[in-house]
């Protein structure tokens, strides 16, 4: 993990108001478990309204962790006047979302001025295991007022 400045000197308060401002987080039940520049952990705790019908966690659900981690990990790096909006991602599924809690940590892979690219992984405890059940690659784009 390569150690990054932030242009923010407050971004933690930042990033924790731009988090809390979200009630799709709240409803989830996601919370920040660790925030540092660049890099973030979340997690939620599982729900049976969160469910699909196998009884796994939904994969849109897992896929909005992941995309709320990345975009906590850009915006930490951001500059105070900005605001953060996900451009693309890719996800990819790689065991079902069963778990007692699910993790989802992010790190940025390469800050821009307008774009930053991150790479973030899910995972789900389960009976004493830590597994590994998802990852996204994602870019997020710093919306700066106009000059």
């Amino acid at each position: 993990m390569i150690a990054f400045e932030p242009k923010n000197p407050g971004y933690r308060a930042a990033a924790i108001t731009m988090f809390d401002a979200q009630p799709a987080m709240r409803t989830l039940g996601i919370v920040i478990v660790r925030l540092a520049p660049g890099e973030v952990e979340l997690a939620m705790l599982h729900a049976p309204a969160l469910t699909q019908q196998n009884g796994f966690i939904h994969a849109g659900i897992i896929t909005t962790g992941l995309d709320n981690a990345c975009g906590v990990a850009a915006f930490s790096l951001m500059p105070p006047e900005a605001g953060i909006l996900t451009v693309e991602f890719k996800t990819t599924l790689l065991a079902p979302a069963r778990g007692e809690r699910f993790v989802f940590k992010a790190e940025v892979v390469k800050p821009g001025r307008t774009l930053t690219f991150c790479e973030a992984k899910a995972y789900a405890e389960h009976d004493g295991k830590t597994t590994l059940i998802a990852t996204m690659s994602g870019t997020l784009m710093a919306m700066l007022p106009a000059a």
